[in-house]
């Protein structure tokens, strides 16, 4: 059994940079779309068996402070509409690295 050594560096190199790439732009997306005055505020589901459950007082209360964030957000309209085109942008980089990664597992054989 012999290991083709060159190409496990180039799949781990393309892997890593892959990953690097897909984590960056995703963290910079959520950073420019909280900056944007749109932070996301997903309610957590809840199981019967989850560790924690929040309470509706206690989701009424991060709903209170992520409106309150909003409010206090010291950009103008034009500036908030740049940093949520630039975090589309960034989801779509995400979006793109992912297909293509897609594209080439399914049809580089």
């Amino acid at each position: 059994m012999l290991i083709d050594w060159e190409a496990f560096l180039h799949v781990f190199v393309a892997a890593l940079l892959g990953a690097t790439v897909v984590v960056t732009f995703y963290a910079l997306g959520l950073r420019l779309l909280v900056r944007g005055g749109r932070p996301p505020l997903v309610a957590p589901a809840e199981f019967t068996d989850a560790i924690t459950v929040l309470s509706d007082k206690q989701r009424r209360r991060a709903e209170k402070a992520v409106a309150k964030a909003a409010r206090k957000n010291p950009l103008s309209e034009g500036q908030k509409r740049v940093s949520l085109i630039g975090a589309y942008a960034c989801f779509g980089v995400c979006a793109a690295a992912v297909l293509g990664a897609l594209l080439l597992i399914l049809f580089n054989h």
